[in-house]
């Protein structure tokens, strides 16, 4: 069975925060509840979910601020990539799978925007938090970035089959969410030809 993927919009922020539900269990794994973590948490309590996991795609204030109150009033434990959020329950890397009910989640490291950022791949779809957005991509300026690992992060997902939905971490683009096509197609950092190319246009 295919996850309900819930795209939850973080109040007074351009954040997404995410619920993956197992339907057959009403069990669901949290991503990233953002600086205002009341947004996550009613959509929690307004469906009647057990929150088994809360997951972080990387370390950045405005994704994680809310995890300890997420943390608290739902007992989820936390996953994450040690490399960017230290205080993990779960440590998650390259090959990483969590279980959700029925749901198996698999997980991708894909550093470049932050050196433990990853994507979360449940079936039919890529939550990609900071590494790539509907037809833009993660800045790769800031400490612990790296601008050579993003291109070959993207290369990554742009191999994924064209029916892939995009979910991104922030509502940056022309619409919420997206797919790989949609990202081949119109996506000007998925579409350089090398990685001189990438560099140019994402580090000016």
């Amino acid at each position: 069975m295919m996850p309900e993927i819930v795209q939850v919009p973080i109040s007074g922020t351009d954040n997404f925060s995410y619920l993956v539900i197992c339907l057959q269990t009403g069990k669901a794994l949290g991503i990233d509840p953002g600086v205002s973590p009341k947004s996550l948490l009613s959509v929690i309590r307004s469906r009647d979910l057990s929150l088994e996991i809360l997951a972080n795609t990387h370390g950045h204030p405005d994704h994680i601020a809310g995890n300890a109150e997420v943390l608290k009033v739902t007992g989820a434990k936390l996953a994450a990539n040690l490399l960017d959020v230290q205080k993990a329950d779960i440590a998650l890397s390259e090959g990483s799978q969590l279980q959700i009910g029925t749901i198996t989640v698999d997980v991708m490291h894909t550093p470049g925007h932050s050196p433990g950022s990853l994507v979360f791949n449940p079936p039919g779809a890529l939550i990609t938090g900071d590494t790539l957005f509907v037809t833009r991509c993660g800045r790769a300026d800031f400490p612990g970035s790296d601008p050579a690992a993003l291109y070959h992060s993207l290369l990554r997902l742009a191999a994924f089959s064209p029916e892939t939905k995009v979910f991104p971490g922030h509502d940056y683009g022309p619409k919420p969410q997206s797919t790989i096509a949609f990202e081949r197609e119109h996506n000007e950092y998925m579409k350089g030809p090398d990685l001189e190319s990438f560099l140019k246009l994402r580090m000016g």
